[in-house]
């Protein structure tokens, strides 16, 4: 079952060959992000409570906090800028947090995920800043401030917040509905679709488009950088992917229109499902214990599925189910 599972998951990579040494190294990679995530905190003005809380959920993408404000508690540039580089090392692949623990720079430099993640950083940032911070707080380094780390907390699922999105315009809380969907990277902590399956999705429209320009005879590689590994993509795979993006949106549309039955408008609505399908965390005020069950409970859901993901939710309940048909039958025998 475990090997099912994996692999419906998009998780078969692993660090090392041996399933127990590769779990080691993840343990102390990520060991050594939180411990120097805590002195770097502690070095910025945390207590030493805040600073171990703060630095296991920013490098697990969890995005919990020991203040109702959040980061923006303390309004500090140093705590984001101690924040962001673990939300950035929390969103990348194990394998790819491998490689950049040895040293590899330029596989990592030629992994997909990584360049999509820069360009959406860069582009989002670059886009809230000028259309929608800029507006909102007149010091330019403020402005900044919140367009990077909003931008990052977004796309890395993490959750962290440094203000409030409650006077924000359309297409800041837009940018940020579509960061949160694509999510971070396959085989971390983060959640949403994943960079890599948008960073596939990017390339098939690309070989689409040569493949047309080609001679009919012509047979057209796909290839692609996974981790250290120069891999091609078949069909099967690629089905693989449409097939979980189109799960992954129709639960989202549908999320949605059960939030706007409850009365809330379709902006927030599209902005805390998206949060709650992919387990970021990120709110404009809907999210509370005092919203309509049939709201909490599907959030609750949400999270659950966006957090396991769909294709290993039903693979493990076929091979529970098929399992228990067995047994009843081995027990139906036995009397």
């Amino acid at each position: 079952m475990g090997v099912g599972i994996s692999s419906a998951e998009g998780r078969s990579d692993q660090l090392v060959p041996h399933v127990r040494q590769s779990a080691r190294l993840v343990l102390i990679i990520y060991g050594c992000y939180a411990l120097a995530g805590t002195i770097g905190y502690r070095m910025a003005g945390m207590s030493l409570f805040d600073a171990v809380n703060h630095a296991f959920a920013v490098v697990s993408t969890g995005g919990f906090s020991t203040r109702a404000e959040s980061i923006g508690y303390w309004n500090s540039t140093a705590i984001e800028a101690v924040t962001l580089p673990l939300m950035l090392l929390g969103n990348l692949s194990f394998v790819t947090a491998w490689l950049l623990w040895r040293g590899r720079l330029r596989m990592v430099a030629r992994n997909g995920e990584v360049r999509v993640l820069v360009v959406l950083i860069s582009l989002s940032a670059a886009a809230i800043f000028l259309l929608t911070s800029r507006a909102f707080y007149p010091q330019i380094g403020k402005s900044i401030r919140v367009a990077v780390f909003e931008t990052v907390t977004a796309v890395t699922t993490t959750g962290f917040s440094t203000i409030s999105y409650s006077n924000w315009n359309a297409f800041g809380l837009f940018l940020l509905i579509t960061l949160m969907l694509i999510g971070g990277g396959t085989c971390s902590t983060a959640g949403g679709i994943k960079q890599f399956r948008v960073y596939l999705l990017w390339r098939m429209l690309w070989w689409e488009i040569k493949r047309h320009l080609m001679p009919r005879t012509a047979v057209l590689e796909r290839p692609i950088w996974e981790g250290n590994r120069r891999v091609f993509v078949d069909d099967a795979r690629i089905r693989q992917v449409m097939v979980f993006i189109f799960i992954y949106l129709a639960t989202y549309v549908l999320g949605v229109m059960i939030l706007c039955a409850c009365g809330f408008n379709l902006v927030d609505a599209l902005f805390e499902f998206a949060s709650a399908l992919g387990t970021v965390g990120l709110s404009v005020g809907v999210t509370s214990a005092r919203m309509p069950d049939s709201a909490l409970w599907s959030e609750t859901i949400a999270m659950f599925l966006g957090r396991l993901e769909f294709i290993v939710v039903i693979v493990s309940l076929l091979k529970i189910g098929g399992d228990g048909r067995r047994m009843l039958t081995w027990t139906s025998r036995e009397k």
